[in-house]
């Protein structure tokens, strides 16, 4: 890679791609770079099980000079139909490992700084969960919150298959991440932007145009949301909404990447499973290829 503005590369971004379902493995199957120089950026929900993210990362990574991945909640899931039974923490030590194995960037490992067109910037992928504080309109608890989804019928299946062994709540994990996280990237060279990768959006805004507006509570959590003024960012990826779009929120560009389940991407008029450029920056006519 290059060290200038001008250098080889561009820097693509996906998220959601639920490989569970046939047509959407079928999408991972067509993706490539247009260059040996492209970076991928996967921002989580790759699949439920671990072959299933093996496969996905792996496939991904022989094609592309390198991929970044930050997990979503249903890789943490423990799933039934999984032949692996971790659960918690141990899980995702295990899919750090997995990724190790094929050559892919976690959040466990040094930010790698991207040096292609438009760069150099750091890339951060992020692994930071929520903890209930994306509260619905009236509510001031989890419990309250809860209460309120369960009499709607939204309710994230996370309440049953996301364990948080072995700490005492999501939320107290989300609490240790984001100490972990903050602490990282204060650290960050002061003279480069930053791309943070997260499954989950930094600040709530993006969540306002949500169907179910209560599915909040799991998107997220109010203590990332000066990050964006607090570190120097240039763009906030990240997915889990199934609600693609570019936002700009202080002046910072948030890009919803996500590929969703085929129920939802049949209703576009784009074709599935286009990558989102967020290096060198698209014009307002070019988010996507």
């Amino acid at each position: 890679m290059r060290s200038t503005n001008g250098g080889s590369g561009q820097l693509w971004a996906i998220s959601d791609l639920h490989i569970g379902y046939a047509e959407n493995r079928a999408l991972v199957e067509e993706m490539r770079p247009e260059s040996d120089d492209d970076w991928l950026l996967v921002a989580g929900d790759v699949a439920e099980t671990v072959a299933d993210v093996r496969w996905a990362l792996g496939t991904l990574a022989a094609r592309f000079r390198r991929v970044v991945w930050a997990p979503g909640n249903h890789e943490l899931w423990t799933h039934p139909r999984d032949t692996v039974t971790l659960r918690g923490e141990a899980r995702y030590r295990h899919l750090v490992e997995v990724c190790r194995e094929l050559g892919v960037t976690t959040p466990e490992d040094p930010y790698p700084v991207w040096e292609g067109a438009g760069g150099p910037a750091v890339v951060a992928p992020l692994f930071l969960l929520y903890d209930y504080s994306f509260l619905p309109p009236g509510c001031a608890t989890k419990e309250e919150g809860l209460a309120y989804a369960q009499g709607t019928g939204i309710v994230c299946s996370d309440e049953y298959l996301l364990h948080p062994d072995p700490h005492p709540s999501r939320e107290d994990w989300c609490l240790a991440r984001v100490a972990e996280t903050e602490r990282r990237l204060a650290e960050l060279p002061g003279d480069l932007p930053a791309v943070l990768v997260n499954h989950y959006p930094l600040d709530r805004h993006p969540t306002e145009v949500l169907w179910y507006p209560e599915f909040a509570m799991w998107c997220g959590t109010r203590l990332t949301a000066d990050w964006h003024r607090r570190f120097r960012v240039d763009t906030v990826v990240y997915g889990h909404l199934h609600i693609p779009r570019t936002t700009w929120h202080e002046g910072v560009r948030f890009e919803e990447v996500s590929v969703g389940y085929p129920r939802e991407w049949r209703k576009r008029s784009t074709p599935p499973g286009r990558l989102r450029r967020i290096l060198p920056k698209p014009s307002s006519k070019e988010t996507a290829r």
